[in-house]
């Protein structure tokens, strides 16, 4: 409300840059930092109890990542909002944290008045992305669709990888058994999985297997 101070947790589990954004928020005028917290399980623990407006969250912490803390938290306090501030702006880290619900996402690289922005944006109902974040958001639902030489390529939309493990749940593997196959780790394959449902449109697992069987991909082996 009006006059109130903004409530914010800080989520990261590296002490320094943690400690840093504490301080540096302390200082300024409407906005209090009313907890903190160096992994996801923690983060939404202290966001249950201090109910805060916003979390700014960290991608990469021990246990619970920042992704899952923020699908959590969305749906144990939907009127907290979640900012991403993180050094990762791969697209797949990108779309799978707004899939999850959260409202912006910065590099650490930004600026200490885009923080300070992006935190009254996102409380204020905006979306907020920092430069190099909204071009790549910008180029994939405005621009064309990546091309392939081969014309029954099924949904070009998706990188190699991602139409890799959407064949392989196609076939009926779980996200472990893809994990093994691939040689990556199941979180990976978990953020590839929201990524690929995010691109198709699709509610989750049981759509996105239609839609494979659909266009060829996983066919039942003999």
């Amino acid at each position: 409300m009006e006059g109130e101070a903004i409530r914010i947790v800080v989520a990261d589990d590296h002490p320094v840059v943690r400690g840093g954004l504490v301080a540096l928020l302390g200082t300024i005028t409407g906005l209090e930092v009313v907890g903190e917290a160096a992994d996801g399980a923690s983060t939404v623990r202290e966001v249950q109890l201090s109910q805060p407006d916003v979390v700014l969250m960290d991608v990469r912490m021990p246990g619970l990542d920042g992704i899952e803390a923020t699908r959590r938290i969305r749906e144990a306090v939907p009127a907290t909002r979640v900012l991403i501030l993180t050094m990762y702006d791969d697209d797949s880290t990108v779309f799978t944290a707004m899939q999850a619900g959260a409202q912006g996402y910065l590099l650490k690289e930004a600026e200490q008045e885009d923080i300070v922005r992006a935190i009254r944006g996102v409380v204020a109902g905006e979306a907020i992305f920092g430069p190099g974040v909204a071009e790549r958001v910008l180029s994939y639902f405005a621009g064309p669709p990546p091309t392939h030489t081969d014309t029954t390529y099924p949904f070009p939309e998706l990188t190699d990888r991602e139409r890799t493990v959407l064949e392989l749940l196609a076939r009926g593997r779980r996200t472990q058994q893809i994990a093994d196959e691939l040689h990556l780790s199941p979180k990976t394959v978990s953020n590839n999985l929201t990524t690929i449902f995010a691109k198709l449109q699709v509610a989750g697992r049981a759509e996105a297997i239609i839609r494979a069987h659909q266009s060829g991909l996983g066919a039942p082996r003999d």
